[in-house]
């Protein structure tokens, strides 16, 4: 065994038994212990452009009552608002005023945490809106019921994740994201003079303005609690099957409809696929499996940052070789631990209450001496994500454009396997104005970011082609709380009820107090998305169209994609030991 598989095995070993954890600070920091002169950041402690975002004051009321002061105090006195979650898991700016703002608010739900009632003969569950994914899981388990789609990561809040589209991974039912089973929601809004400044609204299942509230970015107003629609427990029965991804484009758009919680993990240099065959069962069938997934359980500060000081080694040094082996090793582990679920030593399937398996997130436990992997307050994990989706209907040919740039280059894609490769999720077509508008498939891509903005990846145009195919080749939708700038260029007018969500905001907000510059830029209000700079397209802010938005100082020059021509990349030439003609070649041949 050579020494770089030893020492992989011997971070990995104490990844999984270091138990004691750190949980994440609060992402609003403020001035010698008061509410004012604040800072927020989000939970990897930078946004993409890596601005600190500001603002005059933080508060964080405990009612709604007190929301609804808060609200009608700041329209009263024209001030900008933004509202914030307890962990700010979102990458995008969707917490930050705009610049040199010297006014703006901070509304925190991080107090706004409690359950209201559990309807156990109706089945449903009335919450505050910062209540966690977590808390609801758990205190609806209690009742004997559970919500049927959650996101895998159970740190998020209910008024965010619904805020920005969460899901799951199913075809089934009403599908997987978690809004489209809210029944009632409470909304507080800006209002005139003769309404005492501030408006609770009360939306129920039929308004058509519930679906500009169901996913809002935030803009609208601050949303105090939501009823959700729950259903008996139940269990499942999972099985992870790898296999080689030849059939994958083929299986995409069909293995969502032949199993209920189906998923995929992607690993498209290793050339294979983790398939998620995951079903009800009866609640008779034995089992008591759990999900303690490996990527979100406390890891030790010092492995962190082995971890991440190994992987600026070998991107430093262009090391693809020892990327490919890194990641080899890696995913054989992960796979070898069946990933952190487990049965009582039984193997698959895997049988347990839906409860147990449908997210996990311990590292978000108090203890001293681990953290997240991501915490930015130790060097760990600092990467981008690029999370879109696309309809069944086209999800073919984008795998396979995938899979022939793999073919050029084998070794470019071995840093997404680092990252436990790609999740594909299926998700449905929704009402909500800024949701779904097919049935598709979700593709969640994390990958290396360097603390330098100006420094690029190995192999950055792979990935920038990856990302530019998808919005712009086959029309993808980004994940609202996920992405670079480059996702959201031109995105809002693939969404046909923009229209209707524009005129809800007009009537809610008429004086955009809950908006800012980034958010209007997002929803096509004003120009802007786009950060045009020397190096601006390493971090997404861009796309290239000069050598000078890529790195021309270490042999990074902005070139044309090399299965998508439309694309513009950030090549570095040195690299590239793939001739013209053989281009062609495989380009025709698959």
């Amino acid at each position: 065994m050579s020494d770089t598989k030893i020492i992989k095995l011997s971070l990995i070993f104490f990844m999984i038994y270091l138990v004691n954890s750190s949980p994440p600070e609060d992402p609003i920091k403020c001035s010698y212990d008061t509410n004012f002169n604040c800072t927020i950041t989000n939970t990897y402690g930078a946004f993409p452009d890596r601005t600190i975002c500001k603002a005059a004051q933080a508060v964080f009321p405990t009612t709604e009552e007190e929301v609804i002061s808060i609200v009608a105090n700041a329209t009263r006195e024209k001030r900008k608002m933004k509202i914030t979650t307890r962990f700010s898991s979102s990458i995008p700016k969707l917490v930050c005023l705009d610049n040199g703002d010297q006014d703006g608010l901070l509304i925190s739900t991080k107090f706004l945490n409690k359950i209201i009632r559990i309807d156990q003969e109706n089945m449903m569950i009335t919450v505050e809106s910062g209540v966690t994914l977590r808390q609801l899981i758990s205190e609806a388990g209690k009742a004997g019921l559970v919500l049927p789609y959650t996101p895998y990561w159970w740190g998020l809040t209910i008024g965010g994740l619904i805020g920005t589209g969460a899901h799951g991974s199913s075809l089934w039912g009403l599908g997987s994201s978690v809004h489209d089973y809210i029944v009632q929601l409470r909304i507080v809004t800006p209002a005139d003079a003769a309404n005492n400044y501030a408006k609770v609204r009360i939306l129920e299942n039929g308004s058509p303005d519930l679906n500009a509230v169901r996913v809002s970015l935030g803009v609208l107003g601050v949303v105090s609690q939501v009823t959700l629609k729950l259903e008996r427990v139940f269990k499942r029965s999972i099985t992870f099957s790898e296999r080689d991804d030849s059939n994958l484009g083929e299986d995409a758009a069909t293995f969502g409809r032949q199993h209920e919680f189906a998923d995929f993990t992607w690993y498209p240099s290793q050339h294979k696929v983790i398939y998620r065959i995951d079903d009800r069962v009866s609640i008779d069938t034995p089992g008591n499996a759990l999900n303690d997934f490996l990527g979100f359980r406390p890891t030790d500060q010092y492995l962190i940052a082995s971890l991440r000081t190994l992987e600026e080694i070998l991107e430093s040094t262009n090391n693809a070789d020892g990327k490919c082996l890194d990641a080899t090793i890696t995913t054989g582990i992960l796979k070898s631990l069946s990933y952190g679920w487990t049965n009582n030593g039984t193997g698959y399937p895997m049988v347990g209450f839906h409860d147990r398996v449908q997210a996990s997130g311990t590292c978000l436990d108090s203890h001293e001496g681990a953290t997240c992997p991501w915490d930015h307050r130790v060097k760990g994990l600092f990467f981008h994500q690029t999370t879109f989706t696309i309809s069944l209907s086209k999800v073919k040919g984008f795998i396979e454009d995938v899979q022939r740039l793999v073919a050029l280059e084998p070794k470019a894609l071995c840093v997404l396997d680092l990252y436990n490769g790609i999740l594909m999720r299926y998700v449905t077509t929704s009402n909500a104005y800024l949701a779904k508008q097919e049935d598709s498939l979700d593709f969640d891509i994390t990958y290396y970011r360097s603390k330098d903005p100006m420094s690029p990846r190995l192999f950055e145009d792979f990935l920038e082609e990856i990302e530019q195919l998808a919005f712009f080749k086959y029309g993808a939708l980004p994940h609202w709380g996920k992405n670079r700038n480059v996702a959201f260029i031109g995105a809002i007018n693939k969404y046909k009820n923009v229209d209707k969500f524009l005129q809800v905001k007009q009537s809610y907000d008429h004086l955009g107090l809950f908006s800012s510059e980034w958010t209007d830029q997002v929803l096509g209000l004003k120009d802007g998305l786009s950060i045009v700079k020397e190096g601006c397209a390493l971090e997404g802010l861009c796309i290239c169209s000069k050598d000078i938005h890529c790195a021309p100082n270490k042999g990074y020059f902005c070139r044309p994609g090399r299965i998508y021509k439309d694309a513009r990349v950030c090549t570095n030439s040195s690299l590239s030991t793939i001739d013209i003609q053989t281009r062609k070649t495989i380009s025709t041949s698959m």
